[in-house]
């Protein structure tokens, strides 16, 4: 049986997972995701591979992409340290943080280079939101020709049925999907 991943070969790629999280997602909560999510970084790290923390900020906001749209995007109501790693992550040195402006973590962010230049080629990917950020990343990711390992209880939409359409429609086509603990699992049988 073809081995799921190499260590030294793959990186976690966690998006969004910083103090402006809400509370409105589905399948799972944000407190599920990110336990799982930290679960990951931990394991990665224990294993000496790559963990790169993705977030959004911006100094004034005048960076981040405004389309017209047909349905004005909700206001956003930013806290203090709004785009701060949230602290259940436990950032280490080791740790990469990747700031981004828009949906994708790797257009005009330093992600590929990093990835390539460590000799990755396969990222596991979770965060928030599956439809946003963790979808237009994976898709990215694969136009890349990254291999992706979807870590699906380690992420989660801002509905059922957004989270449903991208793990039953697009996911398939582009990668593998497992759950943390196979993730885990296979990491510590490498």
């Amino acid at each position: 049986m073809e081995k799921l991943l190499d260590p030294q070969k793959t990186a976690l790629v966690v998006i969004d997972l910083q103090k402006w999280l809400g509370n409105q997602y589905a399948p799972y909560s944000a407190e599920q995701v990110v336990s799982n999510a930290a679960a990951l970084a931990d394991a990665f790290r224990e294993q000496g591979s790559m963990v790169a923390l993705v977030r959004v900020s911006s100094k004034d906001l005048k960076d981040i992409p405004r389309p017209k749209l047909d349905s004005p995007a909700p206001p956003l109501n930013l806290p203090e340290a709004w785009d701060q790693i949230v602290p259940e992550m436990r950032v280490a040195e080791t740790d990469h943080v990747i700031t981004k402006k828009q949906w994708g973590a790797f257009y005009g962010t330093e992600l590929d280079l990093q990835l390539r230049r460590r000799g990755i080629d396969t990222i596991v990917l979770c965060g928030i939101a599956t439809g946003l950020g963790v979808d237009t990343t994976a898709r990215e990711a694969f136009m890349h020709g990254y291999q992706l390992i979807l870590a699906i209880d380690a992420m989660t939409g801002f509905s059922q049925a957004e989270h449903d359409h991208v793990k039953n429609f697009i996911f398939p086509r582009i990668g593998r999907t497992r759950t943390t603990q196979e993730i885990i699992s296979a990491l510590a049988e490498a």
